[in-house]
């Protein structure tokens, strides 16, 4: 395999305990958002862990992934994980909340390039579109000739169906770009997604009261 100053995969994540995945699940963690790595190094083992925009660890990664993203820490790459979904397993029990992302780590060189490339990679995961980040010689020297502007054709599948497994994001619905658009100023838009989900809750709630539930 050609030696390119780059490394790109989808990788599974997994939370520590399902009261510390809470957080992954609410509105700081949304798919198609960025993620720093930073190592933590227990025991002697080195793992990685996704950290979000507010400082928050909510993630790890198998030794294997671990692994590789310290040899690209080792070799100077900046290093990032974009969120694609998040799922719940029942079994083992007591139950596990799990996830994938997809790993984008390349020379600080090409920053320029790869930092519009990730935003457009982002821009996809978004609305429930995973492209192939596993780029290969061809694909590294596309995205360097194009300044990062080239996207990927391919596309990586979400895992199939399972007994037992939910996928609870794989997009980015109406209210949680609302939120965004309100966290980047829009104060109109945050203040119509908060009225959504009340709405939402309200409507689930006189569904419940309907059928005797509550």
């Amino acid at each position: 395999m050609p030696d390119i100053p780059y490394y790109g995969t989808y990788a599974r994540f997994d939370t520590a305990s399902k009261k510390d995945a809470a957080v992954l699940l609410g509105a700081d963690n949304l798919v198609g958002d960025v993620f720093d790595i930073e190592f933590i190094t227990e025991e002697g083992v080195r793992t990685a862990w996704m950290k979000n925009r507010f400082g928050a660890l909510v993630g790890f990664f198998e030794p294997g992934t671990s692994r590789e993203l310290s040899l690209c820490e080792a070799k100077g790459f900046k290093l990032q994980a974009l969120l694609s979904f998040i799922a719940y397993s029942e079994s083992p029990d007591p139950g596990r909340y799990w996830g994938e992302a997809a790993l984008v780590c390349y020379d600080p060189k090409d920053a320029a390039a790869f930092e519009c490339f990730t935003g457009n990679i982002a821009a996809r995961m978004m609305e429930g579109i995973r492209p192939e980040v596993d780029l290969g010689e061809q694909g590294f020297n596309k995205v360097i000739e194009t300044n990062g502007s080239w996207k990927p054709t391919k596309t990586v599948p979400l895992p199939p169906k399972q007994a037992g497994v939910a996928l609870l994001k794989t997009r980015r619905s109406v209210s949680e770009k609302m939120i965004e658009q309100g966290r980047k100023g829009n104060k109109g838009c945050y203040i119509i997604s908060w009225v959504f989900l009340l709405a939402v809750v309200a409507g689930a709630l006189f569904g419940l009261r309907s059928c005797g539930i509550i």
